[in-house]
This record gives structure tokens, C-alpha cells and sequence, in this order.
């Protein structure tokens, strides 16, 4: 092999042991590094490669000269103490790969294991690889310890600074009289909150009503087309930048976790519970500070005007997406009588903005939204689809319409401000999705004209078709990563010039910002100072970082409770879909729970990988003699073959493809992923690797240490030993939705506590 350069990245190491070099430069490929010359290195180290070219073939192979910077700074692992003290620190998850030593005084109590987090003291090639264990996060096999492993495994803040309780305690629990001064007072009007049945937090209330229609009613949902009426439309928000001062103890908090984070029957809220769920919260029959966008709009959807201004409210129900179904359906609900009439005329106005937006291009991928089941112990008892109700998107229309206005406004006075932006498609990325379309029959071409309608119409073709789902969870994939930037260059996905988020301040460290920009131009300039293009630019670098952070913990949750869900149907046969062709094998989706596994090719080809074709154009493997196929949207049955539970891994045995049988294999040796070229799974997760270095680099700048894990152990309050986090409030999933992308299900409320 003959030597070509060398070059200075990222490594990214597989579980196997093996490692990927993902190069600084964009525009060179990634880099297979075999196991023997990983060497104790880890994901996220920074290093130089000597790249070299195989002789046969156009593959490339690295061997790391240097290690320029640790990027992993502590490890999670199981605890196995030594005679005489210390221990030693196993991989359980394959995530870092070798025997940490423990030294004597650092195992903190540690019982034989136990799970814990340990500081690294000094490295592989430094001599011995040694650390110190800085929180036990109790047993193996306690479901709980799941939730603690992925928060620190992801970096994600868990504990309160000293400095952010201090400041909590000098709230009070109700809204005084003088915070009420210089507000609109519209407690008189009939708000309410509509959320899942499990919510906690409310940050938004509505109100709509309808004006000059005359004595006919309805607007054009209903057949009266008078030029004169129009919507009035009331969206309440809490008013969170009234108490979280800039530059305040909670303000750093909430900005270093950029976001709340929502596991199973677990949250890890942006902001203390005393102001999420209470003072902030838009709580019913309370007086409630909040920030208010009133919006008028026409029969047709067209917004005639927007204002914004501090006021006071009170709402009036808290009502959940049930409830509010009901009454649209016109089935009345004794309790809620005082406030049906504003519901039922929030969904007529629904259907018309709801009908304008996908007139002009938005997206509407129906992508399943899925929730994992657990008991009070954290064991997971079911998966389920959420129930997508016309609810849901009533009250989304209703946040995209404030979105929008405040950024339209925001835009328009020339200032620097903070956008949510979606960018187009990259080409590859389209490219591959229409060779994915034609495949199932589409003659769908994927340029000119409105990409968005035509993307749109392509799946159309697909409606109510078994593939319809995996077409969908296709297209996803194939769009770019939705952001924050000081930027705006609009929002693809759901077809918007101008966008930004400022519905969910209570758990979105940027609508809080907007919050204040947005007052800083309606005349409270001397309490909320704007903000200039380069520090915009580097929070949305940073919380673009955040959020990512944010969707990678609900990932790896929802992996490994699923993992542990199928261990008791270990052997058991199910239905379901290949959604996805690599390499090294197919992923197939199971019908009834929503849940992915991999057939490896070494089961897919029954033991003789050698005797198929990997079709890279169709993305497929083909059997060489029999032509048999597996491709993206096949029927398959299978069985549950193998669960592991610490990587949120589930491998499946082939039953039949097609409706035909086919023959057991004899042999569970599983062969390792191809290094093969750079594919665009793999960019996207070089731009997880740049921002999780941007993440640490602003934090760093502000004084503030990447993870919770190097603070010092005094300067924040620590979870008891061994003992599982509790459960703190709970949240009703079924408002989520993608966290890189803005569109498909729910993207006016983000999930109520998810990243739109």
C-alpha cells in the first residue's frame, strides 16, 4: 500500500473495535481504521493519519501517527473491585473499549457491579489508562440507571449549580401586583391551554375569535366569503424573560442545556421546576405574566396584521387534546362550556391557515411518532404509536402563525436576530431519494419547479400503500438538519420565508432569547438590549449543538428501552418492513411495534455472504444464482434472535421474504462492516462530531466547563450514590417530532418539550 498524505480529524470508533477517521477537510472521504491500529483510541479524538490507498480496489486504510487531543474526557462503565481497593472499569456498551484501572482512593463506594462514570486521569499510550469515579449510577440491570448513563454519556447538565438554587428561592409562587404594572390586562378573555393529559408545564395559551362575519357565522370553512370579517387570534406565551434576567445564575443554566431533555417517565428541564411548572407555567385560574402575539387574518389565511406586547392573562381551562377533539367534533363537554365556542372557532381558523401552508409547499411527512410505555420502575411495558389527532395540528397552526409573525417582524426591522432555518436538500441526498421512488414505481423527478410539491406528489402515489411508511422515513433522512442561525435564509420544510421559535421559551433556551429581542423592539429597548450578528451567530451554533445533544439522549433512551422490551420475545416471529440496506446486512421495521433490528448479511445470504451482490444503484442485495432480492420495502417475517441491552441493539433471524420460506442457517458468525466509501449517513454524522467541538468551544469561551462531570464535586448538587434518579414531571409525548427537521407531525408546539 502505498502512502498519500497526511491528514488530521475525527475519529468515530464501532463497538466491534474498529474505527472510522472522518477528515477535517469536507471534501475527502472518510477512512476505515482496523482494529489493531485503534490502540486504545477513542470516539472524538482528535488526530493525524497516514492515509494509504489498498493495492486492489479504490478503497483507503489509516494508521493514527498522533494523538493531537482527547476528546472524551470520562467513561461509563461497569465496576469490578480489586483486593487491597480501586477496581477496574469495563466497557458494557463497547463505547470506549478497554479496562480503565480505578485507582485505590477514587471508587467512591462502588459496589461490585455497578455502574458509574469515571474521569480519566490518564490515557492508552500514556502509560496505564487510569481514572476516578466521579458519580455511581447504580446496578446494571436497574432501569432507572438506563436514564443516568445516557445523560452522562451525552454530556447532557443533570444537576443544579449551587448558584441556580440560591437564586430560586428568592421567587415568589404567585404573580405580585407590581409585575402586573405597564401590561395589557387581558384576563378577561377566554385563554386556554391544550395539552397532552400528563403535562406539567404550560408555556401557551390561545384565544381566537372571529369579527365582522355578521349574524351568518362561520368564515370560509363554512361558506361565508365576507371581505370585512376576519380571525382574531390571541397566542399567550409565558413571559419567561421577566424572570430569568440575563447574565443571571439560571440564565447561564438554561443556556449551557440549550433545551429540556424528555426521556420515559423522565424530564431534565432547561429551567427549575419552581418556574417550568409553576410561576411560568400558564397554570388555569391563575393570574400569569406573558408575552402575547395578537394576529389578525383573513377568510383565505393571509395575515393582515401582528402586534406584540406584554400582558396579563388567566386561563380559563386547561384542556387536553382529547377534550378539545370532542368538542371540534361536536360533542359537548358540560365542564368545558364556558370555552367550547373559542375552541370550536381555533379549528375553523386551523383548517384555513392548515390549507394555505400546504397550497404553498410545506411538507406533511406522516412519520409515527412513538412512545415507549414504562411502570414507576422504569421498565418498559409497551410501544406504542401516539394517536394523531386534528387537535394536535389545530393547536400547531396556531404556533406556526406566531412563529412566523414574529420573525416576519423581527426580519423586517433590520436588526440581527435568531431564525430557525431548514435548508434545501443537499443534491446526492435528493438524488438518491428519487432513485428510491423510482424503484417503487415513480416516475417522480426530483428538480424544477417546487421541490416541496414535488416531493409531496411522489409520495402521494404511495398513499395507504405498505410502503408508504418506509417512503416517508426516507425522505426524512434525506433532508438537511433544520438550525438555529443569525442567518435567515427561510425554512424549506415547511415553506416559510421567515421563521423562527418563540412558543416554547419555558423549554427552549431559543425562544427565550426571541423573547428579548422581540421586547427589545416594542419599545422595552432600556429592560431587553438587542443582541449583534456575531454573538446570535455563535448562540445558534451553540444551540443548534444543544438540541442535537438533546436528540441523540431521546435516541439512545428509546433504543435501549426497546432493547430490553423484546428480551422477553426473545424467539418469538413478527411481520415487518426492510427500511434501510447496508453492507453489512438490512434493518427491518416490525409492523406492531414500531421497532427496528438487523438481519446481518452473514443470516441474510444463510451463512455464505460470498454468494450475493451488493447493488449499490438500487440499494439492495441479490442472490447470485437465484436472483432472490432484499430491498428497501420488502415484506419479511423474522425472529427475535439476540437483545443487547446497553447498546440498544436487537438482531433478528430470517423466517420467510415475500411469503417464501427460507432455509436455517448454520452459522452465527457475524462478519464486520464493509470499510467501503463515504456515504451520506456518514457526512451527517461528521456534522454531529463539528457540532458537539463548536458545543465545547462556546462553552469554554463563556467560562463554562463542557460536561457536568468536570465540575468540581462541590460546586453542584449531586443524585445520591447508587440511588436512581426519580422521576420528575412527567410529559405527554404525543406532540413530538423530529428534532433536525421542522416539518411532517407537530411543528407549531415541538412536541411540548421536543426540538421543532
Amino acid at each position: 500500500m502505498k502512502v498519500t498524505k497526511l491528514q488530521q480529524g475525527t475519529i468515530k470508533r464501532h463497538p466491534d473495535g474498529f474505527g472510522f477517521f472522518i477528515p477535517d477537510s469536507p471534501d475527502q472521504p472518510d477512512v476505515y481504521i482496523p482494529r489493531e491500529s485503534m490502540n486504545g483510541i477513542m470516539t472524538q479524538d482528535r488526530v493525524k493519519v497516514e492515509v494509504y490507498k489498498e493495492r486492489h480496489g479504490h478503497r483507503y486504510r489509516g494508521l493514527i501517527v498522533e494523538v493531537v487531543d482527547h476528546g472524551t474526557k470520562r467513561v461509563v462503565g461497569q465496576f469490578h473491585p480489586l483486593p487491597g481497593g480501586g477496581g477496574i472499569l469495563k466497557d458494557v456498551s463497547k463505547g470506549w473499549g478497554a479496562e480503565l484501572v480505578i485507582l485505590n482512593s477514587a471508587s467512591r463506594g462502588a459496589k461490585e457491579g455497578d455502574l458509574v462514570a469515571a474521569e480519566i486521569i490518564s490515557y492508552p499510550g500514556e502509560g496505564k489508562f487510569t481514572g476516578r469515579i466521579t458519580e455511581v449510577l447504580g446496578e446494571l440491570g436497574d432501569p432507572m440507571t438506563d436514564v443516568k448513563r445516557v445523560l452522562l454519556t451525552q454530556h447532557i447538565p443533570h444537576n443544579w449549580r449551587f448558584s441556580v438554587e440560591k437564586e430560586v428561592r428568592t421567587f415568589r409562587e404567585s404573580v405580585s401586583e407590581q409585575d402586573m404594572i405597564g401590561r395589557t390586562n387581558l384576563m378577561n378573555l377566554n385563554f386556554v391551554t391544550i395539552d397532552g393529559a400528563t403535562a406539567k408545564d404550560f408555556d401557551d395559551a390561545i384565544y381566537v375569535e372571529k369579527r365582522n362575519f355578521g349574524s351568518g357565522g362561520g368564515g370560509a370553512a363554512t361558506g361565508v366569503t365576507s371581505a370585512a370579517g376576519f380571525y382574531k387570534l390571541y397566542v399567550a406565551i409565558a413571559d419567561v424573560s421577566h424572570y430569568v434576567r440575563l447574565g443571571s445564575a439560571i440564565d447561564q443554566e438554561a443556556y449551557e442545556r440549550g433545551t429540556s431533555v424528555y426521556l420515559p417517565n423522565f424530564v431534565e428541564p432547561m429551567l427549575p421546576e419552581v418556574l417550568s411548572n409553576g410561576l411560568c407555567s400558564l397554570n388555569p385560574k391563575v393570574p400569569r405574566l406573558a408575552l402575547v402575539a395578537e394576529i389578525d387574518v383573513d377568510p383565505a389565511g393571509h395575515t393582515l396584521k401582528a402586534k406584540f406586547y406584554e400582558a396579563v392573562i388567566e386561563s380559563k381551562a386547561r384542556v387536553t387534546y382529547g377534550e378539545a377533539q370532542e368538542i371540534i367534533e361536536g360533542q359537548p363537554l358540560s365542564h368545558l362550556k364556558h370555552v367550547s365556542k373559542e375552541i370550536m372557532t381555533a379549528g375553523e381558523l386551523a383548517r384555513i391557515l392548515m390549507a394555505r401552508r400546504f397550497a404553498h409547499g410545506s411538507l406533511d411527512l406522516e412519520i409515527p411518532e412513538i412512545t415507549v410505555i414504562v411502570d414507576e420502575t422504569g421498565t418498559p411495558t409497551d410501544i406504542l404509536k401516539s394517536e394523531r389527532l386534528f387537535a394536535h395540528r389545530m393547536i400547531e397552526e396556531m404556533m406556526l402563525a406566531a412563529n412566523v409573525a414574529v420573525a416576519k417582524f423581527l426580519h423586517e426591522k433590520g436588526r440581527p436576530a435568531l431564525y430557525r432555518i431548514h435548508e434545501s436538500p443537499p443534491p446526492e441526498a435528493l438524488a438518491l431519494l428519487e432513485r428510491f421512488l423510482n424503484s417503487f414505481g415513480s416516475r417522480a423527478k426530483l428538480s424544477g419547479g417546487k421541490l416541496q410539491k414535488r416531493i409531496t406528489r411522489a409520495l402521494e402515489e404511495f398513499a395507504g400503500k405498505p410502503q408508504a411508511q418506509v417512503l416517508n422515513i426516507l425522505t426524512l433522512r434525506s433532508m438537511s438538519q433544520a438550525k438555529y442561525s443569525s442567518k435567515n435564509v427561510g425554512h424549506f420544510g415547511l415553506g416559510f420565508e421567515h421563521y423562527t421559535h418563540f412558543t416554547s421559551p419555558i423549554r427552549r433556551y431559543p425562544d427565550l432569547i426571541v423573547h428579548r429581542l422581540l421586547k427589545a423592539q416594542i419599545g422595552m429597548a432600556h429592560k431587553y438590549q438587542a443582541m449583534n450578528e456575531e454573538d446570535l451567530a455563535t448562540a445558534g451554533m451553540m444551540l443548534s449543538a444543544c438540541e442535537q445533544r438533546a436528540v441523540r439522549a431521546e435516541r439512545q433512551i428509546q433504543a435501549i428501552k426497546k432493547a430490553r422490551f423484546f428480551e422477553k420475545f426473545l424467539g418469538q416471529e413478527f411481520d415487518g418492513l426492510i427500511s434501510s440496506v447496508t453492507r453489512f446486512g438490512v434493518f427491518v421495521l416490525l409492523r406492531k411495534y414500531e421497532a427496528d433490528g438487523l438481519i446481518t448479511l452473514e443470516e441474510l445470504s444463510r451463512g455464505r455472504p460470498g454468494s450475493m451482490i451488493f447493488d449499490e444503484q438500487r440499494l439492495r442485495w441479490v442472490a447470485r444464482h437465484s436472483g432472490k432480492s432484499y430491498e428497501i420495502g420488502d415484506s419479511v417475517r423474522i425472529r427475535i434472535a439476540n437483545v443487547n441491552v446497553e447498546q440498544g441493539q436487537i438482531d433478528f433471524h430470517l423466517v420467510s421474504a415475500k411469503g417464501e420460506k427460507v432455509a436455517a442457517i448454520t452459522t452465527t458468525t457475524k462478519p464486520a462492516p464493509s470499510p467501503g466509501a463515504k456515504t451520506w449517513g456518514r457526512r451527517r454524522k461528521k456534522e454531529e462530531f463539528d457540532v458537539e467541538e463548536k458545543l465545547r468551544e462556546v462553552l469554554r469561551k463563556r467560562g463554562l466547563q463542557p460536561t457536568d462531570a468536570l465540575r468540581h464535586p462541590d460546586s453542584v448538587k449531586k443524585v445520591s450514590a447508587g440511588r436512581a434518579p426519580q422521576p420528575k414531571h412527567k410529559r405527554n409525548k404525543t406532540r413530538g417530532g423530529s428534532a433536525a427537521h421542522d416539518y411532517g407531525k407537530n411543528h407549531g408546539k415541538q412536541g411540548k418539550g421536543k426540538h421543532r
